[in-house]
């Protein structure tokens, strides 16, 4: 047996894997899915000029980091009616069929599309179906929107730049499909990130999914949404939005870690199998609106970026966070990205990137190893389990708190002897093959 040591405390030190190949693949999951991690890309405030051509000069750097899967933010034209701020909201689609000026051309974007490929990367889109922009091209079928008593388009919360659409109308439901087709068809992209899915009846979704299949039968669809229907036919990955909010609550004190064991419980018992929860310490959402990730979690932000690595799912990186961007980026203005050179953020996920791919057993739900706890004498605050398949076993110990933590485990693991004490948010992750 070769035991490797891999300790990501709060600096991130390099590290060599070994790569096998994972041999139990669910009829439900794509091949390239098992190790992937995803990584969202805010092409406004990703470069200076905010295009895609801009943009695709990130991708040597993007491979070296090790992600796969990358996400754009919605890249369709932004509607001028009810507009918030100088250049809008990205989720207030004016046109389904077009790019973004601001972006670029549907001939840049497909330029990108097949250089990203070229390079092993895949694309998915955002993609806004529960709503347009009030003055979107859609517009003039007022039938196809919900309205009022008085005939006014129906919003949601406080978002005043959309109008929400009616997905019992049958004809607004095949423009739909129809343009998400385009895309499929046209450029060549590998699949969606739908927003807001949830709010969408889930026989839209899985008789879209059904055509789009049929073009791509390798799409790759990930739900803004925690809804164990959504996963039976028409995606594969889902929010761990509830597991996410108790990360926060661990780092402020108000959980402890038994409420992470509680969800993630529960996330197993709800959900098929063989879905895959997408996990993240930020997304765009959390830091326009929420606030950074070291807002939220402070010191323990590198733990829980590093916890979901570990956990059965796939992780997500929002851009920035691999050089440990520490600011809230304007949503509806032009606000650069502060590209830093050298930071340790960058080598501690490139190794964890590279710790998913050489360990089988930290792939994802059934091509990967199930969690198995083991028992320690502190597990209001220190989570410890191992993962295992055939030829493969990763174990994990995280102190959970703010205060350093003598530790005892039960059970015959002789590797983690030299473990008695963990200093506040520090974490083991030891690799066998």
């Amino acid at each position: 047996m070769k035991t490797f040591f891999y300790s990501l405390l709060l600096t991130c030190a390099a590290s060599m894997f070994s790569f096998t190949s994972c041999q139990n693949i669910d009829r439900h999951h794509l091949d390239w899915t098992a190790d992937a991690v995803i990584y969202e890309v805010n092409v406004r405030q990703f470069t200076t000029e905010g295009t895609f051509e801009a943009f695709s000069e990130h991708l040597p750097r993007l491979k070296d980091l090790g992600v796969d899967i990358l996400w754009l933010m919605p890249i369709h034209p932004i509607g001028e009616l009810e507009r918030k701020g100088t250049l809008g909201s990205y989720y207030a689609v004016k046109d389904y069929t077009a790019v973004n000026p601001e972006f670029g051309t549907l001939d840049d974007f497909k330029a990108l599309v097949n250089n990203a490929h070229q390079m092993g990367f895949k694309i998915i889109i955002d993609w806004v179906a529960n709503h347009t922009s009030p003055d979107a091209v859609w517009s003039v079928h007022k039938d196809w929107y919900l309205t009022d008593s008085l005939g006014n388009f129906v919003i949601q919360y406080d978002w005043t730049d959309i109008a929400q659409l009616d997905f019992n109308n049958q004809e607004m439901r095949r423009a739909m499909t129809d343009a998400m087709l385009f895309w499929v068809k046209e450029t060549g992209i590998d699949g969606f990130r739908c927003d807001v899915a949830w709010n969408i009846p889930a026989d839209y979704w899985e008789d879209a999914v059904k055509e789009l299949k049929a073009v791509n039968p390798n799409l790759f669809m990930l739900a803004e949404a925690e809804e164990p229907s959504l996963q039976q036919d028409a995606f594969q990955v889902y929010y761990a939005w509830h597991l996410h909010h108790v990360m926060n609550n661990v780092a402020q004190g108000i959980d402890d870690v038994n409420e992470l064991r509680r969800v993630l419980g529960l996330m197993e018992q709800r959900f098929p199998s063989y879905a895959i929860p997408m996990y993240f310490t930020s997304n765009h959402d959390e830091n326009s609106w929420a606030g950074t990730e070291f807002e939220r979690m402070g010191e323990a932000a590198r733990a829980f970026a590093a916890l979901s690595y570990v956990l059965p799912g796939m992780p997500l990186i929002y851009n920035g966070q691999e050089v440990g961007f520490n600011r809230r980026l304007l949503f509806f203005e032009k606000d650069e990205i502060d590209w830093i050179d050298k930071s340790d953020y960058t080598s501690f996920y490139s190794n964890s990137n590279r710790l998913r791919k050489a360990n089988p057993a930290l792939h994802s739900q059934e091509q990967g190893a199930k969690l198995v706890e083991i028992k320690n004498s502190v597990p209001e605050a220190i989570w410890s389990f191992e993962r295992k398949v055939e030829g493969n076993r990763v174990i994990a110990i995280f102190n959970l708190s703010d205060k350093a933590q003598h530790v005892a485990f039960d059970g015959n693991y002789p590797e983690l002897g030299a473990i008695d004490m963990l200093e506040p948010w520090e974490y083991r992750i030891i690799e066998q093959s």
